[in-house]
């Protein structure tokens, strides 16, 4: 058992810091490297792609990756893990294998997790009783369910150990969990047992602070903010894994940004809701129990982490259409520039409503004056401009069109100063709406495969 192992954080999600993989493949030593991928709405545009070409539905991004560091990391001997595999886990491996073939890379092993795409079966399992209501609103599937366009279970780490000991140097995974990418090489590595709750629970936090890239190394940081340095080239977190469940976040020197007690606490505390009961398919992790202490600069310490038992369900990450929105702006000058905004907004509303356009919703907010803290701000009115941005939405395409035309009659038949409109008519967009849900383990099981080049 190696003595500690280094896994590095390299993408928060699809589109964070190109560079961000290759520093860390580059810059230092790492034993891992973990690329988060997915968010919940990324599965349906991957479904959509793969709709289009069979070919797609994973993050592009991995193949230019892929063809600048695949000969740093064979020789170094990283291992990768990244759930970039979308909904086409499958094509993102043979498309990594030409990478490979292209830099004549030979005995390269690549294993998938796949069988979390759980669409084809939504009406067979309802006739199971499996229902998939909304988890949270309690709203039944069927209400929604001509309209769904993806349906994905969170798997959690137990798949890429499998593939892990089975030899494999890059794991392509499907919708699985953001900690799993990090607890799976200290579950391999420390062949810590599945009951060990406390120390499953430790990796899974280890994950969590990863998970998000340079949001938990100074990124994104709302404390002490203007002494982060050196933001431009910051360095992203990697965490120094002990046998014991210990651990320590720190980032490779000569690189920027900022590891403490501080940025650490803020990433823990994102997208978390009772931190008592941080539930993944692995364990239930208690963030009350975890100590931090800076050890040194860009070092912190993370120990004395509880957990307990998993539960017996898997999360399920679903989207539907719901509809269509379209968004403009204008831009409203000196002086009086907030009135002005307000007035076109008033204007607009009244000749939407005279020509018997229905919303949804339609919103309107005032950038720069009260977009962002609404009825709290409190700030003069004299403002040297103020973007009003009005927003619709609805199920009928044609009103969408409809208000689309409407924006730009403002610049000469509403108040005066307006300028900001060179993007022309807003085009209408598809909504894609979130629906999460429950589904037995027993209900779904993981698939893995390991190939070699």
């Amino acid at each position: 058992m190696k003595q500690f192992i280094r896994i590095a954080s390299g993408q928060g999600f699809w589109g964070d810091l190109q560079i961000a993989p290759i520093d860390q493949v580059r810059k230092g030593h790492i034993d891992y490297m973990m690329l988060d991928y997915l968010a919940e709405v990324t599965m349906s545009i991957m479904q959509k792609q793969k709709l289009k070409d069979p070919k797609l539905g994973y993050a592009k991004d991995l193949i230019p990756l892929f063809d600048e560091i695949l000969p740093d990391i064979v020789k170094k001997g990283i291992k990768v893990i990244t759930n970039g595999g979308g909904v086409n886990p499958l094509a993102c491996r043979d498309a990594i294998f030409a990478v490979a073939k292209k830099h004549n890379i030979k005995n390269l092993k690549i294993g998938v997790v796949y069988g979390d795409d759980i669409l084809p079966e939504i009406d067979a399992l309802a006739k199971k009783n499996i229902h998939l209501d909304n988890m949270e609103t309690g709203e039944k599937l069927s209400s929604v369910r001509q309209h769904v366009i993806s349906a994905n279970v969170y798997f959690g780490a137990q798949p890429i150990v499998e593939v892990l000991k089975q030899g494999a140097q890059i794991v392509i995974t499907g919708r699985t969990t953001d900690t799993g990418l990090t607890l799976a090489p200290m579950m391999y590595e420390f062949n810590w047992q599945w009951d060990d709750w406390n120390k499953i629970a430790a990796g899974t936090v280890a994950g969590h602070i990863l998970e998000c890239g340079g949001q938990a190394s100074g990124g994104n940081y709302t404390g002490d903010w203007k002494s982060v340095p050196d933001l431009a080239n910051i360095g992203f977190p990697i965490a120094e894994a002990y046998p014991d469940g210990k651990f320590i976040i720190t980032k490779h020197d000569n690189t920027g940004g900022l590891v403490s007690s501080s940025t650490v606490k803020e990433q823990l505390l994102y997208e978390i809701g009772n931190p008592k009961n941080y539930i993944t398919p692995d364990c239930v992790a208690d963030f009350t129990t975890i100590h931090l202490k800076d050890v040194a600069a860009n070092r912190v310490e993370v120990s004395g982490i509880k957990g307990t038992s998993a539960t017996d369900s898997y999360k399920v990450s679903m989207a539907y259409f719901d509809g269509y929105t379209a968004f403009s702006t204008l831009t409203y000058a000196w002086p009086d520039a907030l009135a002005k905004a307000k007035r076109a907004d008033e204007i607009l509303r009244t000749r939407l409503l005279k020509l018997g356009l229905m919303f949804d919703e339609i919103r309107t907010e005032f950038l720069g004056y009260d977009s962002c803290f609404g009825p709290l701000s409190q700030h003069p009115e004299l403002l040297n401009e103020v973007v009003m941005r009005v927003g619709v939405r609805g199920k009928d395409k044609n009103a969408m069109e409809r208000f689309s035309r409407e924006i730009a009659p403002l610049i000469l038949t509403g108040p005066p100063s307006v300028t900001g409109f060179a993007a022309g008519r807003p085009k209408p967009s598809e909504v894609i709406a979130y629906w999460p849900a429950l589904i037995p383990k027993s209900a779904v099981t993981p698939k893995v495969e390991v190939e070699s080049l």
